[in-house]
């Protein structure tokens, strides 16, 4: 089996190869006369096992099911580092996040612990906000700290989420700015779920934007620990074997659906890109399974870095797929950028692949041999 996606080989042999990109924003468009919105939808620290449409028995998810149902199941798709803040550098900028030094959790400076993005990378909101695409990130952004680091900074026109790495699900009595939920830097106080929260601003976000393209950039913190759950959900899997997985998988799972079924009424669901994926493998201490992989969170065998993944689009690509093939994270952006009809000239580098042609049957093979 290859093992492209190991941080010490695959990652060293391609940034010996590749420069690094520039932070002005070089592309060109041949835009699509009805550029389709695009959609990133991160769960965390999820398990390879812990779907239905990877197999599992015990969690319930027919939302995603369906996504999958009507998209392509890729089953050997890869992150970039096996834990989550390197893994998001990676995946919003399309390149190895060694390039500009972004390598594991905790290292760096400032308050979210880690060392953020380097001020001279593109991110994807960078590129779709210059192509008139409407941007926002939710949930869990975990990519630096300081000013230079706010979503706002980076291409998101709007923020609504928190900074840190990781929060309760409830709301926090005196919040730090790390664990606020924030909106554009404003704090937001909130009653209830998180999970739901995100999810409501989800649908609204749609919502407001239905006639115009828009790029979501949707990171639940779902299921990372705390392992925390709404009582009425905790009661629907009081006999489960992992009751609190069971309880916050299913709350994850209602509130895509929520989303889906925005975008399906407001008539955009078939011109609209989705991506479903984890940031890495299923953790040890949060009753996650990886299945047949072995390893988890945090070490490099697979169960740390292959993923669950999804992609989704109903007007272009012919659903109740299967694609065996070695696809990565990095990707993302590629397939992205292609779907859009953007252009990308030199000064932009990307370490991906674009994936289109093998979901349309006009390649066959492996996406990175």
């Amino acid at each position: 089996m290859k093992y492209i996606f190991h941080l010490s080989i695959f990652s060293l042999l391609f940034l010996a190869c590749k420069g690094e990109a520039s932070q002005q924003v070089q592309t060109e468009s041949n835009p699509e006369q009805n550029p389709p919105n695009i959609i990133v939808i991160v769960a965390d620290d999820a398990g390879y096992a812990d779907f239905g449409f990877m197999g599992c028995k015990d969690l319930e998810t027919p939302n995603i099911d369906n996504l999958a149902n009507n998209g392509t199941i890729f089953t050997d798709a890869h992150v970039t580092a096996s834990v989550c803040a390197p893994s998001r550098a990676g995946l919003l900028t399309g390149k190895y996040q060694q390039r500009f030094g972004f390598e594991a959790n905790g290292t760096g400076y400032g308050g979210s612990g880690d060392i953020g993005l380097s001020d001279d990378v593109v991110t994807m909101a960078d590129v779709f906000k210059a192509h008139k695409y409407k941007t926002i990130a939710l949930g869990k952004w975990h990519l630096g700290g300081t000013e230079t680091d706010h979503p706002n900074e980076r291409g998101f026109d709007e923020f609504y989420g928190f900074i840190g790495g990781g929060r309760s699900y409830f709301p926090i009595k005196n919040p730090s700015y790390e664990h606020m939920l924030q909106q554009n830097g404003k704090q937001v106080v909130f009653d209830g779920y998180l999970t739901d929260v995100l999810g409501d601003r989800s649908v609204a976000f749609v919502e407001e934007n239905k006639n115009q393209p828009f790029f979501m950039y949707l990171a639940y913190n779902a299921v990372h620990t705390p392992l925390e759950a709404k009582e009425s959900d905790l009661e629907k899997y009081k006999d489960a074997p992992r009751q609190y997985l069971a309880a916050m998988t299913w709350s994850l799972d209602e509130n895509i659906g929520k989303l889906l079924k925005k975008l399906e009424q407001s008539g955009i669901l078939d011109n609209t890109l989705i991506f479903f994926m984890s940031d890495n493998g299923g953790a040890h201490n949060n009753q996650s399974s990886n299945g047949i992989l072995k390893g988890w969170k945090g070490n490099e065998f697979e169960g740390g870095h292959r993923v669950p993944f999804i992609v989704s689009w109903p007007s272009k690509i012919k659903g109740n797929q299967t694609f065996n093939g070695l696809a990565s994270s990095l990707d993302i952006f590629t397939t992205s950028l292609a779907a859009a009809g953007i252009k990308k000239d030199g000064t932009l580098e990307l370490d991906g692949v674009n994936l289109l042609p093998y979901l349309t049957h006009e390649k066959t093979g492996n996406p990175h041999d």
